[in-house]
């Protein structure tokens, strides 16, 4: 059986310190009787090793849009692995296949590819590329026809492979496409477009080579829905529009992630209760934060929720967890700080829930608190102090946006010093914020047990102001 080329990915999404979780996607083919079966085949090696182990294999269902993920477990941490990946057609049962079988590897032989499993040294520091909203502009008639949002993934890899420059990890806080086309040119609404669109972006030649290297962690925003969903949704959109859009989310951006769990075979298993999520890497705790799907809107702020309880209740656990590592809270949209126009959308909108978090860190003396969030389309870091507690300090990091062709955001747009607004009798100040870079960029972040170093680079890789060093508040 010839082993062929992925049609999109590979991808490695959650790797821990003894786990990599490798997504890929075959091909459709109809039969007189229905679809070909298709298989995808992954083998893996430790670099330097002579020989490939045996393949893991996954059946591509056409439910899945013909994807599907190997997880690769009992590895070691902080150690490079190579693998192969491709997909072919059997007439078989996945059962049946164990490795003794005949393939035929050469077409995928000149794609062996590299990755790092995590550390778990609490004290060993990671970098981080992070970013968000990456446009992709498609025209009148449906076709997709702009490179210009690959050109910072290049930037990215680059970085990457250069020496004493490796990045142990990218974040995509959300807008990883735009299915909606900014509600003027003809909107997804079907299940097919928006796998369609999904297979388009993340073919691209720099963001698939990058995410085939790197780990990648997804969280979706509004657009992979609908703008500012679900403030305008209607009951007809919650019944059609929401399950295409989520079902191909979990498609292309959960299934990689650590929320399946593994059965008895190692293989991913289950049905989602939900789209939030952690990992953990080196000085590293992440607590990637579903802000879209779980939303209740009214028009009077006291009846609105941003995330449910149960999220709530397990972030506040994450953070008062003792593992004395940074805390990295990804949030799509921007915790703090607050825009001269009030937003909705933003966490301004939803004060209480936000007031909460802030009281609870101050309350437990929560240190090494950041909070990166995209969606602004302007990027920036700043932080946030307590009137009368020292001891109190929390960090913002703002990224956005991978590729926008429109005017972005400045910092007349935000209110970057003075009181943020919360419910409750505590005085929270934002200050000390960096310049506001309003083009397209992503973010850097070098992140040690002390301190977090901030870089901005723009799409094209030239360095946006200087770094700036932000150390974490005393103990």
């Amino acid at each position: 059986m010839k082993i062929k080329k992925p049609t999109v990915g590979p991808i490695v999404g959650y790797t821990s310190a003894g786990q990599a979780r490798i997504w890929l996607r075959g091909e459709f083919q109809k039969t007189p009787d229905g679809y070909r079966r298709c298989f995808g085949a992954i083998r893996l090696r430790k670099h330097g090793a002579p020989a490939f182990g045996n393949p893991l294999f996954v059946k591509l269902p056409p439910y899945f849009d013909m994807t599907g993920v190997c997880a690769f477990t009992s590895l070691q941490p902080d150690t490079v692995y190579e693998y192969q990946a491709g997909w072919f057609f059997a007439e078989t049962e996945l059962t049946n296949l164990d490795g003794t079988q005949d393939l035929d590897w050469t077409e995928v032989q000149q794609q062996t590819l590299r990755f790092q499993t995590g550390s778990m040294n609490p004290s060993q520091p990671r970098s981080y590329a992070f970013g968000s909203c990456r446009y992709l502009l498609r025209l009148f008639g449906g076709a997709f026809f702009d490179e210009r949002g690959d050109k910072v993934f290049r930037s990215i890899l680059d970085q990457h492979q250069a020496p004493h420059s490796q990045i142990h990890g990218v974040i995509m806080a959300g807008d990883q496409i735009y299915a909606d086309d900014l509600n003027f040119v003809s909107p997804d609404v079907a299940i097919d477009e928006y796998l369609s669109r999904y297979r388009t972006v993340f073919s691209q030649n720099n963001v698939r080579e990058l995410m085939s290297r790197v780990p990648t962690y997804m969280i979706l925003d509004d657009h992979e829905i609908e703008d500012n969903w679900p403030s305008k949704a209607t009951d007809k959109d919650w019944l059609t529009l929401y399950p295409s859009a989520i079902h191909a989310y979990q498609i292309y951006q959960c299934s990689h992630s650590p929320l399946f769990s593994l059965n008895d075979d190692n293989r991913l298993t289950g049905t989602l209760d939900r789209f939030w999520y952690t990992f953990q890497d080196g000085c590293c705790d992440c607590f990637v934060m579903d802000t879209r799907t779980e939303r209740r809107w009214s028009e009077n702020p006291k009846h609105r929720k941003m995330i449910n309880r149960r999220q709530m209740e397990a972030l506040l656990l994450w953070l008062n967890d003792g593992s004395g590592r940074v805390k990295l809270v990804v949030t799509a949209v921007p915790f703090f700080p607050d825009m001269e126009s009030d937003s909705d959308d933003k966490w301004s909108g939803f004060v209480d829930e936000r007031t909460e978090v802030l009281d609870f860190i101050r309350k437990n003396r929560i240190r090494k608190v950041v909070f990166l969030s995209g969606d602004v389309h302007c990027s920036f870091s700043v932080e946030l102090k307590h009137a009368s507690d020292p001891s109190f300090k929390v960090i913002s990091v703002i990224s956005s946006s991978f590729f926008w062709p429109y005017p972005h955001m400045d910092d007349s747009d935000f209110i970057l010093n003075g009181t943020l607004k919360t419910t409750s009798h505590q005085k929270y100040r934002v200050v000390d914020p960096s310049p506001v870079h309003s083009t397209d960029n992503f973010a850097r972040l070098d992140i040690s047990p002390e301190s977090i170093a901030i870089s901005f680079f723009e799409r094209k890789g030239g360095q946006l102001g200087e770094t700036k060093r932000r150390k974490f508040g005393p103990k």
